[in-house]
């Protein structure tokens, strides 16, 4: 055990007196034993384990309680010379039993409100008796916490300061049903917990204690006796505010911000996401703009987006992560977002920046796994808890990590309650849920002897399909608006269909709002990664995904997994010169935009940084520097970037039909010869935008194209090889009207022109 240190911390709990000074009280002297008789000893086995920090029920013995002849008080206060009960009229100073325990018996009818004055050898502090107060947690959150049905399991579990029984403290609450005991300890005990045992609440496993003058901004752990009696100092699982990595301590915290977001909240439900502009920037705040806290984000990143015009920002994970290089996929605290750019209700400011600029906010979700570090959630109560006990469902074969165990209930309540959390608790707009397959498949990245089957002898994690479907259904029940979206790259069916829509593999759908089009984007990119000359062999790759367009409702992601780890930067995934890697990256993006789907590009890749992407650097913002001497050909395309936004936000041909297959009609699908992509897009009323993709390096004059007989005439509204984009600036000055001559199953066509490796969108005049 450690030395006490000697000048106890005013602003923890317990009140250190003043020292004698002449315009101070004086230190109040000392009182005997008199009229206190000693209290009968506690059985040896009761004492052993309140010590060693191994007892359910330190409350039964420590503290107030009534005995024959009197109130029997008992105090467990290490290091401490005399233990003095006061009260009103009442000063009694109690024996000493060694180890840091001390009692009497008080002739009193019945437990008097009281405080105790404890001396040290160079000081005294007058503290309330945590150990005088009645359980903080009440009868109907063990219930629902033992059901694993508490949607709000924030408020139940974890650290909360409140005003108990008249005093301000902070209730401790935490799930640990294997431990043989459970202590709180912090910087307001010198991180000795010896006199901060808390009380098993019964079959829930939930242990608590209220100590009273803890406050915001404390730092705690929970010190677990395993059992086999070994402790280990852990972190709370339901920590709302951490320490800045590497150092692992929770904070005690509560939120003041005032949130000025309620038009946007009350409005964001108005119409679905499906029928409506969607276009995301993502975003991993700790490099975007290195060293920045959430609050100096809030002055630029809002209005950097807002003039890139895209609807929303999707943050990499924001919640605690110990390893930086993870990028926040490797989660250790899942109710506290990082620590490294601010508190809580800094985020929270970044968050309401974002909403009164009119962007919404996504952040990363990870549900999947969580690290093994010792501190954390990996057997945490010292035997399998979070992690599923049969090593090969807990042991995640390609990450190192664990994995959790979807099948108890405790486990399910926990991730449920965090993806509502921080929807209800950050107004945050939707969850993107990552590594959805490694979930849903028994054998994913496993060999043939290295998995069981579910009980119906197939592949399929039941547990964890009953999980996503709970969490969905409680999202979309308690956030409205909200919006979930699975990265799940493989054919799993009905992944965002309603889940009480059964499908012919007999699952109900998983109830998501939208799913990552992994497809397309392997094979878009596939293709033009591909010289001019060889396209047309791989022209299928660009239109293969409009046979499953409508098979979920997608998004299309350039994400930050295209730009690192060898995959190159998506201008460099171009081949040619630099002109034609331009050209090219800016033809893709117009491909895109106007492709069914949602649209998700990552940062840095808006003004074709040539360079992968760093989580150490960021983004390289000085090609944006008007001295560096390309910069207008890496300005030209985030020109580009907003334009493609504004007129898509602007064009409900392009949206109000994602989900329905009779918005979108090719008109050329099959011009591999010509590497040409036509296609149509309508809106609700039938209105169309025809939008026409190139990816040869030469120019095709007179090029004809089937359209709709029943529009008088084309204009441009967008062509990336405009001169301000870096393009060769060959466009189509005038409308562009039809003749007579059938076309692509169309009684009349146009003929345009086609710049070299651009798109080019038209609508009627």
């Amino acid at each position: 055990m450690t030395a006490r240190p000697q000048n106890p911390d005013p602003s923890r709990p317990g009140r250190t007196k003043p020292s004698p000074t002449t315009d101070t009280p004086s230190k109040p002297k000392r009182g005997g034993s008199h009229g206190v008789r000693a209290a009968r000893p506690l059985a040896a086995d009761d004492r052993a384990r309140l010590l060693a920090g191994a007892h359910h029920d330190p409350h039964g013995l420590l503290g107030a309680h009534p005995v024959r002849g009197g109130i029997a008080f008992r105090v467990l206060r290490p290091y401490a010379q005399a233990v003095t009960v006061l009260g009103e009229g009442l000063r009694a100073e109690l024996h000493d039993e060694g180890d840091g325990l001390f009692s009497g018996v008080l002739p009193l009818s019945e437990v008097p409100a009281y405080s105790l004055l404890v001396t040290y050898d160079d000081n005294e502090i007058e503290a309330e008796d945590p150990y005088r107060f009645l359980p903080a947690l009440g009868e109907l959150d063990l219930h629902l916490i033992g059901e694993g049905r508490h949607e709000e399991l924030w408020t139940a579990l974890g650290a909360r300061p409140m005003t108990h029984q008249g005093v301000p403290g902070t209730r401790f609450t935490v799930w640990a049903p294997n431990a043989l005991g459970v202590r709180v300890t912090g910087d307001f005990c010198y991180w000795d917990g010896t006199a901060y045992p808390m009380r098993s609440l019964g079959s829930t496993g939930v242990w608590e204690l209220f100590l009273p003058g803890v406050g915001d901004g404390a730092l705690y752990k929970f010190d677990i006796a395993r059992p086999d009696g070994s402790h280990t100092l852990r972190a709370d699982p339901m920590a709302r505010r951490t320490e800045v990595p590497p150092a692992t301590a929770s904070i005690v915290t509560e939120s003041h911000h005032v949130w000025q977001d309620d038009l946007w909240m009350a409005a964001r439900g108005d119409r679905p996401v499906h029928e409506s502009p969607f276009s995301v920037y993502e975003v991993h705040l700790p490099s975007w703009r290195p060293r920045l806290t959430y609050r100096q984000l809030a002055e630029q990143l809002p209005a950097y987006v807002r003039d890139l015009g895209f609807t929303h920002v999707e943050f990499l994970p924001v919640a605690e992560h110990p390893f930086g290089g993870s990028w926040g996929y490797q989660v250790t605290g899942f109710y506290a977002p990082t620590a490294r750019m601010g508190t809580p209700d800094d985020f929270r400011f970044l968050v309401d920046a974002l909403h009164r600029a009119g962007i919404g906010v996504i952040v990363d979700w990870v549900p999947a796994h969580f690290p093994k570090d010792d501190w954390a959630l990996a057997h945490f109560d010292g035997r399998t808890l979070y992690e599923h006990e049969d090593p090969t469902r807990s042991e995640h074969p390609d990450w190192g990590t664990l994995e959790f165990d979807y099948g108890r209930k405790e486990v399910r309540n926990f991730l449920v309650a965090n993806a509502t959390y921080w929807c209800e608790e950050f107004h945050i707009d939707g969850l993107r849920v990552d590594a959805v397959a490694s979930m849903l498949y028994l054998d994913y990245s496993r060999e043939a002897g290295e998995w069981s089957p579910n009980e119906h002898g197939g592949r399929e994690n039941l547990d964890a399909v009953a999980f996503l479907q709970e969490m969905n259904a409680t999202v979309y029940r308690r956030c409205p608006g909200v919006i979930t979206i699975a990265e799940e790259s493989t054919a799993w069916d009905g992944v965002t269909r309603a889940t009480h829509h059964v499908g012919p593999g007999g699952f109900g759908g998983l109830g998501f709002g939208l799913k990552w089009n992994m497809g397309w984007m392997h094979d878009s990119l596939g293709y033009v990664s591909k010289e001019p000359v060889h396209r047309k062999y791989h022209h299928h790759e660009m239109t293969f995904s409009m046979v499953y367009a409508y098979s979920e409702n997608y998004v299309l992601p350039i994400s930050h997994d295209e730009v690192v780890h060898g995959k190159r930067a998506l201008v460099s995934k171009m081949p040619g010169d630099w002109w034609q890697q331009r050209a090219t990256h800016r033809a893709y993006l117009g491909f895109m935009w106007a492709h069914p789907g949602k649209q998700l590009l990552f940062m840095g890749q808006e003004f074709a940084q040539g360079a992968e992407w760093s989580e150490t650097t960021g983004p390289d913002w000085w090609l944006l520097d008007p001295s560096y001497s390309a910069e207008p050909d890496h300005r030209g395309v985030r020109d580009l970037v907003r334009d493609l936004n504004t007129v898509y936000r602007d064009a409900p041909p392009l949206w109000q039909r994602d989900t329905d297959p009779g918005g979108f009609a090719w008109v050329a699908g099959d011009a591999a010869e010509d590497n040409v992509f036509a296609f149509l897009r309508h809106d609700a009323s039938g209105a169309p935008l025809l939008a026409v993709s190139h990816f040869s390096p030469v120019v095709r004059h007179d090029y004809r194209l089937g359209v709709p007989d029943t529009v008088p005439a084309w204009a441009e509204v967008l062509n990336t090889d405009a001169a301000r984009y870096g393009g060769g600036d060959i466009r189509n000055e005038d409308p562009l009207k039809p003749d007579s001559t059938p076309s692509h199953g169309q009684p009349v066509s146009i003929q345009l022109t086609l710049p070299p490796l651009a798109t080019v969108w038209l609508r009627p005049v």
